[in-house]
């Protein structure tokens, strides 16, 4: 898995809500078919003193009577003023969203929703529940449940055949501390090094105005249909180089928009592929329980469409007119983005580490992207596929422990800038960036790691609506300035890409001589 506007997404945000994220849970068990007693207790494991608390919910319609039932839960209720009440009516009494039962039909099976689960299982556990690959007795709970009119969690739980049902909210607290131990590192690097000088005013004002804009269309022969894509070009001085833009999971080019127009400020050609399996359309299309989640097959698509791209100004399909040096192109990439743009620069994809740790919840490196890594073991041997045309890349927020070989680092043809933040909890930046890269040697190899204090998942973004090209639209001209050896005024060794708001700190220097 947006500045000033952020999505409901797997990835980007937690499922729509605690109760709907449950039930898909529930969902991805796969219930047996055969007629079975349903769940008439729900046991709460607090983070407090190793306490249980067990509920009858066999026929409670309300949190306040289940509070009733249970003189332990009244004296917890009556001690906090009313907090247990509002947790039950937050946990159990939120409604599900009519397309539960599409997202969980569509998601019954899905390595995503397996990932999910494994995720998942230390928080909720489940006594006495036959286990199938059917999921076709949730979809019948679901609708038993608004049947009777009592769409939510509690409603569910009460049509789900099985013994009890626990919700281990200490696992909460194991979940917390790995986040924690995942950011020390990085914070503490940032606090050891220098921030970079923050850039002047006239570089982000230019991008203002010193560009055009334009939606475009291309046919490619791995996808159906054509993919659309936004062109950003210079409204004045043309410097002939071309870079390539590519979204994370469940995004649009319009997130980053901002970058787009300071490169075309300063003279590049800016292509912004919106890719259709993966896109924000397919996030809505998924939640209105239209289509099943993003396949296997998408690690290989989304860099073929990056690829395409390039073929069609090559061949004057795309842009035709227009004199753009292909022989050494830019792709920058945000999360899933930066995958597709490390693949296009050669590093090589690996199923080895996924096949050794992703079916382990307790993982001390285990952090919320390898679900999606852990999705994409079919395919992942197919996922190197380097181009040579690309010879520079920006990869932003990357997940790169479990699906890259460290040893094909040396190898590959562009010279990356990874960047993540040391508050991002999607993509934590110690097992994802710090660790693979210390591996990889990559100062000995001209590549780079630029850490953000303060920057998470979603602050780093450059929205088509924001004021400015945000936190990391100068470093991003100034890698590719150097990388390409554009004449400019700002590059990457020269400094002046900082932020005023986020120090940026390159921390390369200091991977080679820290643990």
């Amino acid at each position: 898995m947006k500045q000033g506007r952020m999505k409901q997404s797997l990835i980007q945000q937690p499922l729509l809500s605690m109760a709907a994220w449950v039930a898909c849970c529930f969902a991805g068990m796969g219930l047996d078919p055969r007629p079975a007693e349903a769940v008439n207790r729900l046991q709460l494991r607090l983070p407090v003193m190793e306490m249980t608390i067990t509920l009858d919910i066999a026929q409670a319609r309300t949190a306040a009577e289940l509070i009733q039932a249970n003189p332990d839960l009244q004296e917890l209720d009556r001690a906090g003023e009313g907090a247990v009440l509002r947790l039950l009516n937050q946990l159990l009494m939120a409604p599900l969203p009519e397309q539960t039962g599409g997202v969980a039909e569509q998601m019954v099976g899905h390595p995503l929703l397996e990932q999910a689960l494994v995720a998942a299982s230390e928080l909720v556990e489940v006594e006495g529940l036959p286990t199938d690959t059917s999921g076709r007795m949730v979809s019948d709970a679901l609708a038993a449940t608004y049947r009777d009119g009592q769409p939510t969690l509690l409603g569910l739980l009460q049509n789900i055949p099985g013994e009890s049902i626990t919700l281990n909210l200490q696992a909460l607290a194991f979940y917390a501390q790995r986040l924690q131990n995942n950011w020390d590192d990085a914070r503490q690097l940032v606090q050891q090094g220098t921030p970079a000088v923050p850039a002047p005013p006239s570089l982000l004002a230019s991008a203002a105005t010193g560009w055009t804009r334009e939606q475009l269309s291309l046919s490619m022969a791995h996808r159906p249909q054509p993919i659309s894509l936004t062109v950003v070009k210079p409204a004045g001085a043309v410097n002939g180089r071309l870079v390539v833009i590519s979204h994370g999971l469940w995004d649009e080019p319009a997130s980053f928009e901002g970058w787009a127009r300071l490169l075309a400020s300063q003279g590049y050609t800016v292509l912004l592929p919106r890719h259709p399996g993966s896109d924000s359309k397919q996030q809505k299309a998924m939640l209105l329980g239209d289509q099943p989640p993003p396949g296997p097959e998408e690690l290989r698509l989304r860099p073929l469409d990056v690829r395409a791209l390039l073929d069609g100004i090559e061949a004057g399909s795309l842009l035709p007119g227009t004199a753009l040096n292909t022989r050494a192109v830019a792709v920058v990439g945000h999360s899933w983005g930066a995958v597709s743009a490390l693949q296009l620069g050669g590093m090589g994809t690996t199923s080895r580490k996924l096949k050794d740790r992703c079916q382990d919840p307790r993982d001390p490196e285990r952090n919320l992207s390898w679900i999606l890594q852990c999705s994409w073991l079919t395919e992942v041997e197919h996922g190197s596929l380097a181009d040579p045309r690309v010879t520079t890349v920006v990869a932003v927020s990357p997940p790169l422990m479990l699906l890259f070989d460290e040893t094909s680092v040396p190898s590959a043809q562009a010279k990356a800038l990874f960047v993540s933040g040391t508050s991002d909890w999607v993509v934590p930046p110690d097992p994802e960036a710090v660790t693979p890269l210390r591996r990889g040697q990559p100062m000995a190899r001209g590549h780079r790691l630029v850490l953000v204090s303060g920057g998470d998942h979603f602050n780093l973004w450059a929205p088509a609506d924001a004021a400015s090209p945000a936190v990391l639209g100068p470093l991003i001209l100034a890698w590719v300035n150097q990388q390409l050896a554009v004449p400019a005024a700002i590059t990457f060794e020269g400094g002046g890409w900082g932020n005023a708001d986020h120090d940026l700190v390159d921390v390369t220097p200091m991977l080679s001589s820290s643990r």
